[in-house]
C-alpha cells in the first residue's frame, strides 16, 4: 500500500509540474502590444479606430497592451518607442504616416523588436518593420458618388488634412466618383495641414459652405466637417469612421477603416514566428476599408449604383485611375487605356481636372 502510495504522489507531483510549466509558457508566449498615437482616443475617427483595434487584441489574443495618445510627430516618437522597449513591449504599432523615420531608426537598434507603422514607405524598411495602409480612394470614389447624387448647387467642398500623397490620391478619387454621375459638379478642397484640430476643421467647412457647397467631404480625424454640414442643414460625408451619430441628419455615408483583423494577423504572425516585412495595402476585398450607413434619403438606385461599382472595383473589373485623365490646367497626365498602379497612386502630387484648390507642392 505504501508503494502504491508513493507511486501516486509522484504522479500527482509530475502532473503539477507539468501544469506549472504550461502556464509558464503560456505567461510567456501572452503578447505585450503597444500603440503610439497621433491624436486622442476620444477623435471619433482614425485613433479611435485603432484604439478599437487595440481592444480587439486584449479580446481575442488575450494581449496586454498599452498606449500613449497625443504624440507629435517629432523625435518624441523614438522616445516613447524606446520607453515601450524597456518596459517589454516588444510589438508597437506606430499609427501616423510622420513616425516612419523616428520607428525605422528605433527598429534598426533593437532587432528582436517588431514595429508596425503607416505607408507609404518613404525609406527601406529593416526586417523587424512593417508598414500597413489600404486604399481608401476606393472607398472615397464611392462616396463621391453620393455627393454627385446628392448635391444640388452642383458645388461640393472636401475638408483635406495633409497634402501627402495618399490624402490627394483620396481627394482625386472622390472627385472623380462626383464627376462620373455629375460631370457639372465642381469639387472645392481646402487644406488644413492638420489631423487633429476641430475647430479649424469646422471652419474650413464653413467656408466651404459659404462658398455654395452643399455637400461637405473629408480626409480628416474628427467629425468637426460633417457636424458643420449638419449645423447648416447641408449634407456630410464622413471619414476614418462610422461618424452617422454625430450629424444623423446630415450624413450621407463615409469611408470606415477597420483594423481589427489585420493587426490581429499581424500578432498572431510574429507570435508563430512568421513575420513579414512589407508595404501592406488592404482594401474592400478584407475589409480594411468600408463604407457606412448610407442616409435614408439617398435614392435606391444610387444605393445600387454604389453596390454594383464596389463589386467591380473588388472584381478588378474596374478602376478609379484609368485614363484619360487631366490635372487642373487639363494636361493629359493618364492616357486613355492606361491605369495607374500603386507605385504611381502613392506618389500622386496633382490633383485631377474639375478640383477647385491648390494642389501639393511637387516632389
Amino acid at each position: 500500500m505504501m508503494g502504491q502510495g508513493f507511486r501516486v504522489m509522484v504522479f500527482l507531483l509530475v502532473l503539477a509540474l507539468l501544469a506549472g510549466v504550461a502556464g509558464t509558457t503560456a505567461a510567456q508566449t501572452k503578447p505585450k502590444v503597444a500603440f503610439i498615437y497621433v491624436g486622442p482616443v476620444g477623435d471619433a475617427g482614425w485613433t479611435f479606430q485603432h484604439d478599437n483595434a487595440r481592444k480587439h487584441l486584449e479580446q481575442t489574443l488575450g494581449a496586454e497592451t498599452k498606449f500613449v495618445e497625443n504624440v507629435p510627430q517629432t523625435a518624441e516618437v523614438a522616445r516613447v518607442l524606446e520607453q515601450f522597449y524597456q518596459q517589454g513591449y516588444k510589438i508597437v504599432f506606430a499609427t501616423a504616416f510622420g513616425y516612419q523615420n523616428f520607428a525605422v531608426d528605433v527598429a534598426k537598434k533593437h532587432p528582436d523588436m517588431h514595429i508596425i507603422g503607416i505607408g507609404p514607405a518613404i525609406v527601406d524598411l529593416p526586417p523587424n518593420m512593417k508598414l500597413i495602409y489600404g486604399r481608401i480612394w476606393d472607398g472615397r470614389y464611392l462616396t463621391g458618388i453620393v455627393a454627385g447624387k446628392m448635391t444640388k448647387s452642383n458645388t461640393i467642398g472636401f475638408v483635406a488634412a495633409h497634402p501627402i500623397t495618399t490624402v490627394v490620391a483620396g481627394v482625386n478619387a472622390f472627385a472623380l466618383g462626383v464627376q462620373s454621375v455629375n460631370p457639372n459638379a465642381k469639387i472645392k478642397v481646402v487644406w488644413t495641414s492638420t489631423w487633429y484640430d476641430p475647430p479649424k476643421e469646422k471652419a474650413a467647412a464653413k467656408a466651404l459652405l459659404d462658398a455654395g457647397a452643399d455637400v461637405i467631404g473629408q480626409h480628416q480625424d474628427t467629425p468637426s466637417p460633417l457636424q458643420a454640414a449638419g449645423e447648416a442643414k447641408k449634407w456630410g460625408v464622413g471619414s476614418e469612421s462610422n461618424m452617422q451619430g454625430f450629424a444623423p441628419d446630415a450624413y450621407l455615408t463615409g469611408t470606415i477603416w477597420d483594423w481589427r483583423d489585420v493587426d490581429a494577423a499581424i500578432v498572431k504572425g510574429i507570435l508563430n514566428k512568421q513575420f513579414k516585412s512589407e508595404d501592406y495595402y488592404g482594401g474592400l476585398s478584407d475589409k480594411m476599408v468600408g463604407l457606412g450607413p448610407m442616409n435614408k434619403n439617398v435614392p435606391a438606385d444610387v444605393v445600387a449604383l454604389v453596390e454594383q461599382r464596389r463589386k467591380a472595383i473588388m472584381g478588378g473589373s474596374f478602376q478609379v485611375f484609368k485614363g484619360p485623365l487631366a490635372d487642373q490646367a487639363g494636361k493629359e497626365r493618364v492616357a486613355a487605356g492606361k491605369t495607374m498602379s500603386l507605385k504611381d497612386i502613392l506618389d500622386f502630387r496633382w490633383l485631377v481636372k474639375g478640383i477647385e484648390g491648390q494642389a501639393p507642392p511637387p516632389k
